[in-house]
């Protein structure tokens, strides 16, 4: 399956705000894809307090657009205010079955750290993005040909986050995706993945 991303015109400039046309003609033409089609992401940006002062102001645009949400796609938000996650956030990516993507980056807390504070798990399947720090890997790479970032205690962390993810929650699908900044080499580092994942 293959997952996109919603253009900046819906998540950056408009922010969810009249943008009823841009969100069909995107929709209607990843349709196209057939069952190929996987979850589609709004990825936002991390939001100043001018564009939004606080969660609930973003939580206000956010509800009504996602009650909107065509019931038969799967969709995910993913946002880069990390004082935003919250219990109160989740329950309502929750009430629609929108997923919140669960990140390993160099500025959001990874599930790890938040599981205690609330329920991450708010749509029947997983989505997950093993970003890394791009700024500090590009200083020590920029051929993307080799592990050079050794990521083997995270990812047991995401292995244990997400085999009790599903099992106990009972998750149809898991979607994950990794780039190569996350350890220098993204299919070396989807195979520890798998590999840590099979040793469970």
């Amino acid at each position: 399956m293959l997952s996109t991303t919603f253009p900046q015109i819906i998540t950056h400039e408009k922010a969810l705000v009249d943008c009823d046309s841009e969100f069909e003609e995107f929709v209607k033409t990843m349709d196209i894809l057939g069952p190929k089609l996987g979850p589609m992401i709004f990825q936002f940006p991390s939001f100043d307090r001018w564009k939004f002062p606080k969660q609930e102001s973003f939580l206000a645009v956010l509800t009504p657009f996602l009650k909107k949400l065509p019931a038969d796609h799967k969709f995910v938000i993913e946002i880069r205010n990390k004082n935003w996650l919250d219990a109160r956030f989740a329950d309502v990516l929750r009430e629609r079955n929108v997923a919140l993507a669960l990140t390993d980056t160099s500025f959001m807390p990874r599930p790890w750290e938040m599981k205690e504070k609330f329920d991450l798990v708010t749509s029947d399947f997983l989505y997950v993005r093993w970003l890394g720090d791009r700024h500090g890997i590009e200083k020590m790479t920029q051929v993307w040909d080799r592990t050079v970032v050794d990521r083997t205690s995270d990812l047991k962390n995401w292995v244990d986050v997400l085999r009790a993810m599903v099992f106990n929650k009972q998750i149809r699908k898991l979607f994950a995706f990794m780039n190569d900044h996350y350890s220098g080499h993204a299919p070396a580092g989807v195979t520890m993945f798998w590999e840590l994942w099979e040793k469970k």
